[in-house]
């Protein structure tokens, strides 16, 4: 059985010196603590035991423009997600939502909406009670 499901995501900004700003604040309260980010290239990994870690990068592309794909991230707990939501405010996400239960999506499923500073849109979710049951 696969222990992980996603490697990496690398992402697409408009201004470079913004993003590092905001996601230098973000990816450590999320978990990805080792900051292995160059000129080229912010890259933040989540680090620990023997295993390979996953990463969030960015890069800069100053045509980028951001569209309807959403990147959501995992949360432990929902007052997890509202600790993240109050960072995001201060750091300046754009277009908050919540955090607030999304009884539509699932039941339990609480989840906080934003976007960076270039539009690209995240979330933070958890939740209570898994989608598919395995059989």
């Amino acid at each position: 059985m696969k222990t992980r499901y996603l490697d990496h995501i690398d992402l697409r900004v408009q201004d470079m010196a913004r993003a590092r700003e905001f996601y230098g604040k973000l990816l450590p309260a999320l978990g990805f603590t080792s900051d292995r980010s160059d000129q080229e290239c912010g890259t933040f990994y989540a680090v620990g035991g023997d295993r390979t870690s996953e990463f969030f990068a960015f890069t800069e592309d100053r045509q980028h423009e951001p569209n309807e794909t959403r990147i959501s991230f995992w949360a432990e707990s929902r007052a997890e997600i509202d600790r993240i939501a109050r960072l995001v405010h201060e750091i300046g996400g754009k277009n908050l939502e919540g955090p607030e239960l999304c009884r539509e999506y699932s039941p339990g499923y609480y989840a906080f909406f934003f976007e960076d500073p270039d539009g690209n849109k995240l979330e933070i979710c958890f939740r209570e009670n898994p989608i598919i049951v395995e059989r």
